[in-house]
């Protein structure tokens, strides 16, 4: 019996989630199966390799993308390592645009609460 567990993110551009988990510390495997339980095994177009042989994997469904991994075995803190993964995606995809639309990065500041605080300007 399966134990993976999916957790839909709104994450949606393949490349810079890459960037992200890289940025992150974590080696990412393209294309390649994601074990759980019992040797169960599932696809994901991107996949971080666990410790103990429960690996979490990144797949598209619809327009955004999921994660998928066996939570249970995999002994971490989810809400912790999705969160990580999620603030830091919406981080670097603000960092694009702000670059694509002509703004400058004025003001950049982390709060107690890990909150990141930008402001950006533009000469019109």
């Amino acid at each position: 019996m399966s134990h993976f567990t999916s957790i839909k993110v709104q994450i949606k551009n393949g490349e810079v989630l890459q960037q992200v988990l890289e940025d992150l510390g974590h080696k990412v495997e393209c294309n390649a199966r994601v074990r759980g339980y019992r040797g169960d095994t599932t696809q994901a177009e991107y996949v971080i390799r666990g410790k103990n042989g429960y690996d979490f994997g990144f797949r598209r469904n619809g327009e955004n993308y999921e994660i998928i991994a066996d939570f249970s075995e995999a002994r971490i803190n989810t809400q912790q390592f999705v969160n990580s993964i999620t603030q830091k995606y919406a981080h670097k995809t603000l960092m694009a645009t702000i670059q694509e639309q002509g703004f400058n990065l004025e003001e950049e500041e982390v709060l107690e609460d890990g909150t990141v605080k930008v402001v950006v300007g533009r000469w019109v």
